[in-house]
């Protein structure tokens, strides 16, 4: 019994110490701030959109997430103004602790270490607490690369290209290849290397393969963009141009599209220049058509 006033002294201490990061701060009668308390000034953020998030059926109060709650409920009721308890007006250092307090697991626990983190971008940037948009992860859009493209415009662009992953057809998103909190990983991939993140679904181009083409296990973004291209396959750049950027001495050409083979097309009369058929169509793949790789004994070039 002689311990109990060191006991309470020192849980008020706690309490008061702790800010609102991860304590509900106490109100008149014993009781906590919870969204009740908030929703007669606040009735947007407390109303219907907010009650169907993940947030709502929780036993926190408003006051875990808000900093200097009591002294804003306080203020209210004296009609005086005081501290905004608004998560907008802080840091996006700040933001992101408050978030983490809870969300510090899983593929977030590396956060700090990503682009995004190091490069202060809140976690309300993407997210909304009171009115989500999506159907998980509580975003401000209906679907992840609504929220990306609003930083990253040019992958914007590149996913409006003539080819393209079917991202705007809904069949993939950005977090499909991409982890927005993940920091382990080179440009936050969900897979240690571009090609593991490939596989994913082009399993068939993993191998092993009896011959391998040495670009392709390199990385396929050697020939590939994954966000877009205006090239067939998301090429980066057109047959057979692409592969003359490697192999621009093959069959004694280069990419000058001259070509004295017997039986092509030539040019108008008085011209010296004739067709080459390296230069049309599928290109190299008319003769090359595993390029990813062949297990044929007489696969070595990748005709079959």
């Amino acid at each position: 019994m002689r311990y109990r006033p060191f006991i309470l002294l020192l849980a008020v201490v706690v309490v008061l110490g702790s800010g609102a990061t991860a304590l509900a701060q106490p109100a008149p009668g014993g009781a906590t701030w919870s969204a009740a308390d908030c929703e007669t000034c606040h009735a947007t953020a407390t109303g219907p959109a907010f009650t169907r998030t993940k947030h709502a059926g929780l036993t926190q109060s408003c006051a875990t997430c808000h900093v200097n709650v009591a002294e804003h409920m306080k203020a209210q009721t004296s009609g005086e103004p005081g501290p905004s308890p608004s998560l907008k007006k802080q840091a996006a250092s700040a933001i992101n602790a408050t978030c983490l307090t809870c969300h510090e697991n899983g593929a977030r626990a590396s956060f700090a270490g990503s682009m995004h983190g190091r490069r202060n971008v809140a976690c309300t940037s993407c997210h909304s607490v009171h009115a989500a948009k999506s159907k998980t992860a509580q975003l401000k859009t209906a679907r992840d690369p609504e929220t990306c493209f609003s930083c990253h415009q040019s992958m914007r662009a590149k996913s409006l290209r003539t080819s393209h992953h079917p991202l705007r057809e809904g069949k993939v998103s950005c977090s499909s290849c991409h982890n927005a909190h993940d920091g382990v990983n080179d440009n936050m991939l969900r897979k240690a290397s571009v090609n593991e993140t490939c596989y994913q679904c082009h399993a068939e181009k993993r191998g092993p393969f009896l011959y391998e083409h040495a670009p392709v296990r390199e990385n396929c973004v050697s020939c590939h963009d994954p966000h877009g291209s205006n090239h067939e396959r998301l090429l980066v750049a057109k047959l057979p141009f692409l592969c003359q950027r490697c192999h621009f001495s093959g069959h004694g050409i280069t990419a000058d599209n001259l070509s004295s083979l017997e039986g092509l097309p030539v040019a108008p009369a008085g011209s010296t220049v004739a067709r080459s058929s390296r230069n049309t169509e599928r290109g190299c793949k008319q003769c090359h058509l595993n390029i990813h790789g062949s297990n044929s004994p007489s696969g070595a070039f990748f005709v079959r």
